[in-house]
């Protein structure tokens, strides 16, 4: 299968009311796990890295295989650059043939938003990429190392938001964060079904790990179309390698590869799963 734009799969999913899973990886054997698990269950994906993931998954070694493991695998994935928050990033994620980007503005003032994202649709239409972008604010932050107070998305605001930059997709916030939630997330259907009756372009989850299985259903049905996983995969690859460590008498890297393998393949095809019901 080729590699492919992301708009394709999330046109699909809002047509036929399901979900795909966009999955966050940081080194090889994330990459493997996730292409393994959307091939046995015979389901298109995302493959994507956060800016902030950089330092210890640099983009000029991450996006190459990436790029390439979406090219070799046997169903469509696409490629996406989660949480751009410079040009830089953009411009470099482009040029590796990363089939979207994210432009997340949400921490600017709406009017620089605006502007600033309009120049990454600019840059993405040169590449025949499409791009997400973050109205409101999702609590806590990519990295973990802040804990940022979400900002519900202003459904009053989201077509005009929408319109003027051209975005293919919206990240919204509804009382969803990054990182692990410290108590159940309280969901804003009500604003959920706000946005989704506004704006007709496909809806973005971010701060997937740690809702509940029913509630992604529920939020699928309501008219989110990507959902992102990142600590959920992060933390299962963590788990494997530490039973590996611990219960092996002797170690050596290449169980260990497959260890973390492991981890990520069982948590990316739990969640396809749960996105398909």
């Amino acid at each position: 299968m080729p590699l492919v734009n992301m708009k394709t799969l999330l046109t699909r999913a809002k047509i036929n009311h399901h979900g795909v899973g966009a999955f966050n990886v940081g080194n090889m054997e994330m990459v493997l796990g996730a292409i393994k698990a959307a091939e046995d269950t015979n389901t298109p994906i995302i493959i994507q890295i956060a800016e902030s993931r950089f330092k210890h998954s640099p983009l000029y070694l991450m996006g190459p295989m990436m790029v390439a493991a979406a090219k070799k695998a046997k169903v469509d994935v696409a490629v996406h650059l989660d949480h751009g928050q410079t040009f830089d990033a953009v411009k470099e994620a482009l040029a590796l043939g990363f089939t979207s980007v994210m432009f997340d503005g949400s921490s600017l003032p709406y009017e620089e938003n605006i502007a600033k994202t309009k120049e990454v649709v600019m840059m993405a239409k040169k590449y025949g990429a499409s791009v997400e972008s973050e109205l409101g604010h999702v609590g806590g932050s990519e990295d973990g190392s802040q804990e940022i107070k979400a900002l519900y998305t202003d459904p009053s605001k989201a077509l005009d938001f929408v319109n003027q930059t051209g975005v293919d997709f919206l990240a919204v916030a509804i009382g969803n964060a990054h990182g692990v939630y410290k108590e159940k997330p309280k969901l804003a259907f009500d604003v959920l079904d706000q946005i989704a009756s506004t704006v007709s372009i496909p809806l973005v989850l971010h701060g997937g790990s740690g809702i509940s299985d029913d509630e992604f259903v529920k939020l699928i049905k309501h008219g989110i179309s990507k959902v992102n996983i990142a600590t959920a995969s992060f933390i299962r690859l963590t788990q494997e390698a530490e039973a590996y460590l611990k219960n092996a008498d002797k170690h050596n890297y290449f169980d260990l590869n497959l260890a973390m393998v492991k981890g990520t393949y069982l948590n990316v095809k739990h969640h396809i799963e749960v996105f398909n019901r």
